[in-house]
């Protein structure tokens, strides 16, 4: 069983920036490759970033691409969204999520493993 506690969530205008944060406990952390996802009202989750076991690689949906950085720190069990250049469309609760290799690869559902509990984003225009 992991656990994923995310962090770091808040209201921000637009062209504004905030990073996310996202503790992992329980098994070994860099056994499992991470990403976020988010959902907004109405909307189905989404993938936004992954990154692989080791952070050699990294994965990204196209809206957030050159925008959104993810990272991990494995000595701190811990994985961060960087987010710049916000849009009040990046406006949704962000998911932490472990899972397979995959994830990293496709930012599949279906690698999908373990949820964090979400943590609000909100973007003003």
């Amino acid at each position: 069983q992991v656990q994923l506690d995310e962090s770091g969530g808040g209201l921000v205008q637009a062209g504004g920036s905030l990073r996310l944060s996202c503790a992992a406990s329980g098994r070994t952390f860099r056994a499992y490759a991470m990403g976020w996802f988010r959902q907004a009202p109405g909307k189905e989750r989404e993938f936004v970033a992954a990154i692989s076991r080791s952070g050699g690689i990294t994965y990204y949906a196209d809206s957030v691409k050159g925008r959104f950085t993810i990272s991990r720190d494995n000595a701190k069990d811990t994985v961060y969204l960087q987010m710049n250049s916000l849009r009040p469309e990046d406006t949704a609760v962000y998911y932490c999520a472990a899972g397979s290799s995959g994830l990293a690869y496709s930012g599949s559902y279906s690698t999908v493993d373990y949820w964090g509990q979400g943590t609000q984003v909100t973007v003003s225009s």
